[in-house]
């Protein structure tokens, strides 16, 4: 093996996962390094959700690197700011800041066989070379609004959650809520107080746990920061609870159905009327969608000014909302809470590999990768939160940090053999995603419909086990899992 030879790495996106594999290249080595942001700050998701009430339903100890703890969290599930907040300083403590060239969206990226190298497009015109390629653009960066007949022909503000338009006073007005989803049950406890009329439209209802919230006191935060280990054992008792809670997923059958009878206590002790408990109650298996956290959603819902309709919509006028049962719901504003584009992973971006091969293309049947990393046909391209990574329970951190330590060891492989090309064995990333999909049909999030799957019924996104599972699978890169080539 020739001597260790610099590589150059592009890493498209700086919320968490390019964050963390930046930094994660950079403390073995490697400097190379350019991060390009299609927005103004870095931040991801926790830039751009800036709704009322937004935070993590993942205890902050544990939503965080292992190598950056904060001992100084302001709640247990702390808010957008204050996580945005804390990347801010992760990336500016780390050196990173200076690497990120912001409002560069690319929208393509080309592999070049006789360099070893791609060639990635950008909206502005420009051209950037990089011998590695790393996605790290997440799964819920694309808003979706439904597909509802009338949707913009609406006379008043009408926006996505995740693009709240802060000029608009809900104070007084009669508002929409479309949607009940994990940000749905954020906001709507926020603006019930100062809204005139909240119409919520719940298409399914959710299943819903108490959300054990509290604010961290002085006195805990100077524990945390003086007593070692203090703070690491808070993040264990969550890391525990994570991974007993995804056994129910497959193994242990018995946990689900105990964290059923919770949630089914939270709406009976929170809800009395017998007809909205009713519809708010779900119809399929716990964890078949997402299982929300909150402790004032329902209380919100019975309050006087609040309605929960479960008939259908059918169109968007410019007076409000029209539902099957023939009512015009006239209001002010609409909010839609209506989720992401999760399935469509790396698009709108062209990406274009060996023999003109186009992701778009290899994913027409649903999108996947060998532990959601990388795929057969092109070489030196790694995902950080790619297919099948987004976790039922747990934090995604953990994942990314698995992520990029395999990513690195890939970099390793090649700056030990330069001018050569890393790339899956076919066969290799078959055979993982043929027993990953077997087990995905044992798990709850085959019956019902979720964002979890692509219009097909595929689950693309969830990894079906504990973060203990996926970390034992990747933490050493086996190198007859590829084939390491010289570039033509």
């Amino acid at each position: 093996m020739s001597a260790r030879r610099p590589v150059s790495i592009l890493i498209i996106g700086a919320g968490f996962g390019g964050i963390g594999v930046a930094i994660e290249l950079r403390r073995h080595g490697f400097d190379d390094i350019t991060i390009l942001e299609k927005a103004d700050d870095l931040g991801g998701v926790w830039r751009e959700n800036t709704y009322p009430g937004a935070a993590c339903d993942v205890p902050s100890p544990l939503y965080s690197y292992s190598f950056e703890q904060k001992p100084d969290w302001p709640q247990r599930y702390s808010g957008q700011a204050a996580i945005h907040d804390y990347l801010r300083g992760v990336t500016r403590r780390h050196g990173l800041l200076e690497r990120i060239e912001f409002g560069v969206a690319v929208t393509g990226a080309v592999f070049d066989e006789q360099t070893g190298s791609w060639t990635v497009q950008t909206a502005d015109g420009g051209r950037r070379t990089a011998q590695v390629l790393i996605s790290a653009v997440g799964q819920l960066s694309r808003p979706q609004l439904p597909a509802i007949p009338g949707v913009g022909s609406f006379a008043g503000p009408a926006f996505h959650s995740a693009l709240w338009d802060h000029e608009v006073d809900l104070t007084g007005k009669r508002v929409a809520c479309i949607g009940t989803g994990a940000s749905a049950i954020q906001y709507v406890p926020q603006i019930q107080p100062v809204v005139e009329q909240l119409t919520l439209f719940q298409r399914t209802a959710a299943w819903v746990l108490p959300k054990f919230d509290t604010d961290y006191s002085p006195i805990q935060h100077k524990l945390f920061a003086k007593i070692p280990g203090m703070l690491l054992v808070e993040r264990l008792g969550w890391w525990l609870t994570a991974e007993i809670s995804s056994l129910g997923l497959v193994e242990l059958p018995i946990i689900s159905r105990l964290v059923s009878r919770i949630a089914a206590r939270n709406l009976t002790e929170n809800v009395d009327d017998p007809d909205l408990r009713a519809a708010l109650t779900p119809d399929y298996p716990i964890a078949c969608k997402r299982v929300l956290f909150s402790s004032d959603y329902y209380p919100a819902l019975t309050r006087p000014n609040v309605e929960v309709t479960t008939s259908d919509i059918t169109e968007i006028t410019p007076q409000g909302v029209r539902t099957a049962d023939g009512t015009l719901h006239e209001v002010d504003v609409i909010i839609y809470g209506t989720g992401f584009k999760g399935t469509e992973f790396l698009w709108p971006m062209r990406i274009t590999g060996r023999d003109g091969r186009e992701l778009a293309e290899v994913w027409s049947a649903g999108a996947h990768a060998y532990y959601g990393i990388t795929v057969p046909e092109f070489p030196n391209l790694f995902m950080v939160y790619g297919p099948n990574t987004n976790l039922g329970v747990g934090s995604i951190i953990y994942m990314i940090e698995s992520q990029s330590r395999y990513i690195r060891q890939a970099v390793e492989l090649l700056a030990g053999t330069p001018g050569h090309v890393l790339e899956v064995r076919a066969d290799t990333e078959r055979a993982f995603n043929d027993a990953l999909q077997k087990r995905l049909e044992r798990t709850p999030w085959n019956f019902c419909s979720s964002w979890y799957r692509n219009a097909a019924g595929k689950i693309t996104n969830n990894w079906p086990g504990t973060v203990t599972r996926y970390r034992r699978r990747v933490r050493k890169l086996d190198p007859r899992d590829y084939t390491l080539t010289p570039a033509a």
